[in-house]
């Protein structure tokens, strides 16, 4: 995809992974505009970005995405990339626990699948009016081979990947391009946030910054399904050879 001259919208870009994108692409000239739900993280990370805009912007609300992408389209009528990065992530151990913990579990479908199904199709029509337009699903190497720690979590990603190839499918005669970044783990606040799980054997988290720039020299290419360093590992080990010809054969009739 071509990484310059674009309206950018991220969700999730105040902090980790989102800020990062959201200044990679701000320093390539880009306008970006930065979506979250904690106003003074977003403008601290726009006003490290002069010529970075914010919105306040709940991927869990969605009232808060039909109002947010009416604003945008309208204040922004060039944006043609939205960036579906927002995500939370619990633990939970069926084994041990007594209980399910309900309010987990939903914020992660709510905001992990449901908050990129609905930013996705709250901008798509306006998407499609663009000359060129592209998505831009942020999941996980865990989409391909879970953590069971986080057994929802993964999951999520997982309906992530899938949405992303079917949604991929049927925009294939549209010139809105869906491309799936799968990053590895990354030292981002979502790590840093259980740190009693620090220790997963030989897997260490990549630094922030080392992910950015490998993120952005692929998404500068033409692909679409995008794994970053050891998500290769996590993302081959579970893609069979002919995981693409499979899935032509699936949808050939539609």
């Amino acid at each position: 995809m071509n990484t310059t001259g674009n309206t950018i919208f991220i969700t999730g870009g105040g902090s980790g992974i989102g800020r990062g994108l959201a200044e990679a692409f701000h320093k390539l000239g880009n306008k970006v505009i930065i979506g979250g739900r904690r106003e003074s993280v977003l403008a601290a990370t726009a006003a490290a970005n002069p010529g970075m805009e914010f919105i306040v912007f709940d991927a869990a609300s969605p009232e808060s995405i039909t109002a947010g992408a009416a604003e945008l389209t309208r204040r922004f009528p060039a944006l043609n990339l939205v960036i579906n990065n927002a995500g939370v992530q619990w633990q939970h151990n069926f084994a041990t626990e007594a209980t399910l913990n309900e309010a987990n579990v939903a914020s992660e479908i709510d905001i992990n699948i449901l908050g990129v199904l609905r930013v996705s199709a709250a901008f798509l029509p306006h998407l499609k009016q663009q000359a060129s337009a592209t998505i831009i699903n942020v999941t996980s190497g865990l989409a391909f081979t879970p953590m069971a720690i986080y057994p929802v979590y993964c999951a999520t990603k997982a309906f992530v990947h899938s949405f992303s190839m079917s949604l991929r499918h049927q925009l294939r005669d549209i010139p809105v391009r869906v491309v799936e970044l799968v990053p590895p783990w990354v030292e981002t606040e979502l790590a840093a946030a259980q740190p009693e799980q620090a220790d997963h054997g030989e897997m260490k988290p990549m630094p922030l910054a080392d992910f950015i720039a490998g993120a952005m020299e692929s998404l500068a290419t033409d692909g679409v399904e995008l794994p970053i360093a050891n998500a290769h590992f996590l993302h081959d080990s579970a893609v069979a050879p002919q995981a693409a010809e499979v899935f032509a054969m699936v949808n050939g009739a539609h």
